[in-house]
C-alpha cells in the first residue's frame, strides 16, 4: 500500500501518525513535506516581474556629471546638486532649441522646476562630492519656458512584450531578468509611444511569455490586446553573447512589432562585463524607442485594422485557434469510423524535440491530429494521436521512418532506432 493512500485511510493526527513511524521514515515524510511546500510556495510566491515606473511626462536630462569641492560632504553634495541643476537646465534648452544660449534662471525658480534627482552614480568624500545624476523638470512649470506645450502627440497604446534572449533560451515575464527590468525603468513620458507596460504578476507570465510572440492567429491577440487596453504590440528583443566569463558581453537589439513580428530596425552594443549589462541594457531602451518613435512618423507604426474588435469573439473559434497554434491539450475532433486515439511516449530533451515529435507524427497517413498533452522537457512528453487504422499499421508506419515502437494497448513508447555505421536514419 502505498503512502498516500495508506494516510487518506487513516483518521490519526498527522502527529499521531509521526509519532507511530520510525525514526529514518518521519526523517523521509518531513524531508518530503517540506520539499511539497517548497514546490508550493515557488510556483504561487515567486517572483515575476518588475512594476513599471516613471511613466509621467517630466522632462528628463540624463548624464549630468558634476566634481565639487566645499568644506565639508554635505556642503560638497548641496553644492553638487545646485550645479547639477543648472548643467541639465542649459541641456534641456539645448535640446530643445538647437543648442542656442538657455537664459540664466535664478536657482529658486530652477529648483520649482524641477520634480526630481536620480542618483547614476556618486562618491563622496570628506570634502569632494563626484556623481552622475539625472535632473527631471516638471512638464507643466517647465514647457512654457521651452515654448513647448505641456501635452505631446502619441501613438495608440502599443502593448510591450520584452523579450530576452540569453544563454539559449528566451524569456519575457515569466522570471525578473534585466531586459525587462530595463523597460520598467525607462521613462515613457517623454516618448511619442504609449507603451502599455505590465509588472509580470498574476496572470502576465502566463498570458505575455516569451512564446507568445510566435503566434499569428488574430483572434487570440484580439483578446489579449483587450485584456491589457491596448491597440497593437511591440516587441523589443535582445540577445547577449558572452565572449568569455566575465568578459565582454555583445548585445544584439531589435525592434519588432505586430503579430505578424515585423521587422523596425536593430543594432548591436556592447558592455565590458555583466555588472556594465543594466546600464547597457538603458541605452537600448532608449535607442529600440527612438526606432518605434521613427517608424510612427514615417507610417510603418500603424496598428493592424485585423486586431480590432467589431464583434465578441466566438470562444469555439478561439480555442481552435489556440491548439492550431501552440497545442497544449488535444483537440475535440469529430470521431471518424475506425479512429482509434493512442497515447504516444517520446523522448523530449528540449523544446525543439518537441515540435518535431509532433511533426512526425502528422506527416503519417491516417493521422487526423497529434498534439502534445503532457510535457516533460529533459524526460518523456506524451502525444496524443488520432489516427484511423489499427495500432499494428501505426507501428509499422513508425518503424518505416526509423522508429522503434513498443505497444501496451492503446499506449505507444517510441525511440529511435539504433543506426548501424555508415548509414542514416529514414528522415
Amino acid at each position: 500500500m502505498s503512502l498516500n493512500i495508506a494516510l487518506r485511510r487513516l483518521t490519526l493526527s498527522p502527529q499521531r501518525l509521526l509519532s507511530l513511524l520510525s525514526r529514518p521514515t518521519q526523517i523521509v515524510v518531513a524531508i518530503a513535506l517540506g520539499l511539497a511546500a517548497a514546490v508550493l510556495f515557488a510556483q504561487m510566491e515567486g517572483e515575476r516581474g518588475v512594476p513599471p515606473i516613471a511613466s509621467g511626462g517630466d522632462f528628463e536630462v540624463r548624464d549630468v556629471k558634476v566634481d565639487v569641492v566645499a568644506k565639508d560632504a554635505d556642503s560638497a553634495r548641496k553644492a553638487g546638486w545646485r550645479l547639477a541643476e543648472r548643467q541639465a537646465w542649459k541641456m534641456l534648452w539645448a535640446r530643445t532649441h538647437g543648442g542656442a544660449g538657455a537664459p540664466a534662471l535664478p536657482d529658486s525658480q530652477l529648483e520649482g522646476m524641477i520634480s526630481g534627482i536620480e542618483i547614476e552614480y556618486e562618491q563622496i568624500g570628506p570634502t569632494r562630492y563626484v556623481a552622475t545624476l539625472g535632473i527631471l523638470f516638471d512638464r507643466a512649470r517647465t514647457g512654457q519656458l521651452l515654448g513647448v506645450s505641456g501635452h505631446v502627440m502619441r501613438s495608440p497604446p502599443l502593448l510591450v512584450i520584452p523579450v530576452l534572449w540569453d544563454g539559449g533560451s528566451a524569456v519575457s515575464y515569466e522570471r525578473i531578468n534585466p531586459w525587462q527590468e530595463a523597460w520598467a525603468r525607462y521613462r515613457t513620458g517623454e516618448s511619442a509611444i504609449d507603451y502599455v507596460r505590465v509588472a509580470g504578476s498574476v496572470a502576465d507570465p502566463i498570458l505575455l511569455n516569451a512564446g507568445q510572440i510566435g503566434r499569428r492567429g488574430r483572434l487570440w491577440w484580439r483578446v489579449l490586446l483587450d485584456q491589457y487596453g491596448a491597440a497593437d504590440v511591440v516587441i523589443p528583443i535582445a540577445r547577449l553573447e558572452r565572449q568569455w566569463p566575465g568578459g565582454p558581453v555583445l548585445g544584439t537589439f531589435t525592434a519588432r512589432y505586430g503579430p505578424d513580428d515585423s521587422l523596425i530596425g536593430s543594432f548591436s552594443l556592447r558592455a565590458s562585463n555583466d555588472s556594465a549589462i543594466p546600464k547597457m541594457m538603458d541605452e537600448a531602451a532608449r535607442r529600440i524607442d527612438a526606432l518605434y518613435t521613427t517608424a510612427l512618423n514615417d507610417g510603418r507604426l500603424r496598428p493592424d485594422p485585423s486586431l480590432i474588435i467589431e464583434e465578441p469573439v466566438d470562444p469555439e473559434a478561439l480555442a481552435i485557434e489556440n491548439a492550431a497554434d501552440l497545442p497544449i491539450e488535444a483537440l475535440d475532433v469529430p470521431v471518424e469510423s475506425g479512429m482509434t486515439t493512442f497515447a504516444v511516449q517520446f523522448d523530449t530533451p528540449d523544446v525543439g524535440s518537441v515540435a518535431q515529435g509532433e511533426s512526425l507524427m502528422r506527416t503519417i497517413a491516417g493521422v487526423r491530429s497529434a498534439s502534445t498533452s503532457s510535457l516533460a522537457l529533459g524526460g518523456t512528453s506524451v502525444m496524443q494521436v488520432n489516427f484511423v487504422g489499427g495500432v499494428d499499421a501505426l507501428r509499422a508506419a513508425l518503424q518505416a521512418r526509423g522508429y522503434t515502437a513498443a505497444v501496451s494497448g492503446t499506449t505507444i513508447r517510441i525511440r529511435r532506432a539504433a543506426t548501424p555505421a555508415g548509414t542514416a536514419n529514414a528522415p
